[in-house]
């Protein structure tokens, strides 16, 4: 085997130009140094049936070996407040906030703190070992402390609280559900003994969400799971009630000089900053993007947008395992020689370790200039979805994949190595420690499975079509779904033809409608997968290479977001499936994901579309009466995977030509769930004609046209029997009458 871990690292920025800087951030527990390479990735998925990992190395000037370090990575979310006066111009306060924990119980965790762990000294409400609400205040070497009788119960809301009386030398622990029926009440005030005088410690930050570990304010720990509401600091003494009116209050008169803090997080919902509405202004900044755009206690299920009643949507989910940006320093940086072509693009790491060779690979893409394409043809990274699927620990998480796949897992290097190392930060289909879903991915990490040798799934398939771009000595030009999200049509428009590629999953409204407007001003476009224009995600709108989505109740879905949360925090947009917000793949690509099949892939088979004199050019040197890929890499067809079909009730164009089709997939095909409307027996690809793959051609306006495939196995049958087979052939048919300018 070959050790892939050793050596991490990843690239900033992602994508870049000819001419831009890349760093290259690494980090190995047990290697000194390593051997780099850049190389430009041809096929990076190492199935010894296929071509296997090909790359070719580019003359880069840096020095060959690279010295190395372990970079730790510190996950963990929480907003930072740093000190200022009004921080320490009282005795007597008053903390708290509604809180809605979802692991109390699992280890003590702070939510809000002026605390410095190293010396013991400060102030923080939290949550002790066994999920009861505590207050404790210390300084000169004692400590004082105060806790409820009763635990925490996960995911109800609660106001909680604490206060220290100086002059009576008191300290309180409040707490008031905000639901007491059935068992739920965790309703107590309890009272102790607290110090009449202390002197707070400097220089260390109020933090909301977790604690300082140290006087440095950059380390921190004792991280909250769970969602925080309105969080409020008075400089008096408040008894439940008047700490409720604090907290529900919204607005404050800038005469009450006693209010230090009063922090409304749905205020710059879609901004790494937290808001104070008390003329002190001790505004934060947030740490490892949390959650925003959740519902807070005051949520009345009136809306499910928090654009329509911001305050209601006053709570921040934190989550201890948050992860959004490593915080590596960088190990190499490297400017891209103007000359290099656009392409998928690695730094290699090689090095001996023991018995087996390392070979570990850091990807990044080189973005063809705006405005100087170089080719008439383009293909589209789909960068949105790298990231969506960026360190996915699926397989492994979900109970029920061996009997989706129907075959006993077979794990990687990568896949040992995630479920080990989970401070790399998870897929948007992985859950964090406290059950709620991943809605934020980022590039700003460590990513696995996008780069060679990584799973094959999405990076890996795509390559396959790279591949077989340089065999058959096509030119072309990749581009990004990150730049025409940020750029919109003028990006795809110097191209006569545009290629997505196995699996456009991920897809904001940007980008969908600069494909829309491509397609309406005569451009033509290959779409070559299966499951492409499902999913709809907004990019942060000012942190690169960072996507947010949310799961909803609808699509197939690897967990649901809670009821009220579908709007995503960065735009405020709905989110979910793009057919459940009116616009069906069909009605862009013709086709639309209708199920899966994991079991195998097959072959189409033609339909009286295809033989259609008109079409004789898309058909031209092909037997129709033989099966279409009953071959390929994955499952042995080129139907298989995620599928795609026909559907003119959702939009598939009344010109559309139905050329063939896949529709006997046998028991295991799955159809997705928007697909059953009741439960039966029959809904299985065995019993079910509705669960098939699709291929498509359809003619735009303006001259141009779209050829849809309806599968993911499509491109990695495209090598088969030495590049020469039927995919091949309508592949290439359909490419060369694209990229002839006379209109379709």
């Amino acid at each position: 085997m070959t050790d892939t871990t050793s050596v991490l690292g990843y690239a900033w920025p992602m994508v870049v130009s000819p001419g831009e800087e890349v760093a290259f951030h690494l980090s190995s527990p047990s290697l000194a140094k390593a051997e780099a390479a850049l190389v430009r990735v041809r096929c990076g998925d190492p199935d010894p049936a296929g071509p296997g990992i090909r790359v070719h190395e580019m003359a880069a000037p840096f020095e060959r070996t690279v010295p190395l370090v372990h970079q730790t990575i510190r996950p963990g979310s929480c907003a930072i407040v740093a000190d200022a006066p009004a921080l320490t111009s009282f005795q007597s306060f008053t903390v708290g906030a509604f809180l809605w924990p979802t692991m109390p119980g699992e280890r003590a965790q702070t939510i809000l703190s002026r605390w410095r762990a190293d010396a013991q000294e400060g102030w923080r409400l939290g949550l002790d070992a066994d999920g009861h609400l505590e207050f404790v205040v210390a300084a000169g070497g004692r400590t004082w402390r105060v806790a409820t009788g009763a635990a925490l119960l996960s995911r109800e809301w609660v106001l909680a609280g604490a206060s220290w009386d100086a002059e009576a030398g008191r300290l309180a622990v409040m707490v008031r559900s905000a639901d007491p029926q059935a068992g739920r009440d965790r309703s107590e005030c309890v009272e102790a003994a607290g110090p009449t005088q202390l002197e707070w410690p400097a220089s260390v930050p109020l933090v909301i969400a977790a604690h300082a570990s140290d006087g440095g304010g950059q380390l921190f720990d004792g991280f909250y799971d769970g969602k925080i509401d309105r969080p409020r600091l008075h400089a008096s003494v408040q008894p439940i009630d008047g700490l409720h009116r604090l907290c529900e209050g919204v607005n404050f008169p800038m005469a009450d000089a006693r209010l230090i803090a009063a922090w409304d997080f749905s205020r710059e919902m879609a901004s790494e900053s937290v808001t104070d509405l008390s003329a002190h202004h001790l505004h934060g900044k947030l740490r490892q993007m949390p959650t925003r755009g959740m519902t807070g206690a005051n949520w009345d299920g009136s809306t499910d947008r928090w654009t329509d009643c911001p305050e209601q949507y006053g709570a921040i989910h934190f989550h201890s395992d948050d992860m959004a940006d490593a915080e590596w320093e960088p190990t190499v940086r490297f400017t891209v020689p103007a000359e290099w072509r656009s392409g998928f693009y690695a730094l290699r790491l090689r090095a001996e370790a023991g018995d087996e060779p390392v070979e570990s690979f850091v990807g990044f893409f080189v973005r063809a200039e705006l405005g100087k394409p170089r080719s008439k043809l383009a293909f589209v990274a789909s960068t949105g979805t790298f990231l969506a699927y960026a360190n996915s620990a699926l397989r492994l998480d979900q109970v029920h994949a061996e009997a989706m796949l129907e075959g006993v897992l077979t794990l990687s290097r990568d896949d040992v190595y995630i479920q080990e190392h989970r401070e790399v930060g998870l897929s948007t289909y992985d859950t964090h420690a406290d059950g709620s879903g991943w809605s934020i991915s980022s590039a700003r990490r460590p990513i696995l499975n996008m780069r060679p040798r990584g799973n094959v799934f999405n990076y890996g398939n795509d390559t396959h079509f790279i591949d077989w771009l340089e065999e058959t000595g096509q030119d072309y030009d990749v581009i990004t779904d990150d730049d025409i999200h940020r750029r919109g049509v003028q990006v795809l428009a110097p191209y006569t033809c545009v290629v997505t590629g196995s699996h456009p999953e991920y897809i904001s409204r940007e980008v969908w409608e600069a494909f829309d407007a491509y397609q309406r001003s005569g451009g033509r476009h290959m779409y070559l997968g299966g499951n492409g224009f499902y999913w709809r995600i907004a990019y942060h709108p000012t942190v690169p290479h960072t996507i947010e989505m949310r799961r909803g109740m609808t699509g197939l879905r690897t967990w649901e977001g809670e009821a009220g949360e579908t709007a995503l925090a960065f735009t405020g947009e709905p989110s979910s499936t793009w057919r459940s917000n009116g616009r069906p793949p069909q009605r862009l690509v013709g086709v639309g994901f209708d199920g899966q099949v994991f079991t195998h892939s097959s072959p189409y088979r033609w339909l009286d579309g295809a033989k259609d004199p008109a079409l004789s050019w898309l058909t031209d040197g092909i037997d129709l009466a033989a099966p279409l890929g009953d071959f390929g890499l994955r499952g042995n067809g080129a139907a298989g995977v995620e599928i795609d079909r026909v559907d003119w009730s959702l939009g598939s164009p009344p010109g559309t030509v139905w050329l063939a089709t896949a529709d006997r997939l046998g028991y295991g095909g799955t159809p997705a769930p928007e697909e059953i409307l009741t439960l039966h027996r029959g809904v299985m690809g065995d019993q079910n004609a509705q669960v098939r793959a699709d291929l498509v051609y359809f003619p735009t306006a303006n001259g141009g046209a779209v050829f849809s495939t309806g599968s993911i196995a499509w491109v990695c049958a495209l090598s088969h029997a030495g590049y020469r087979n039927n995919v091949s052939q309508l592949t290439g048919n359909v490419l060369k009458r694209f990229l002839d300018p006379t209109p379709l």
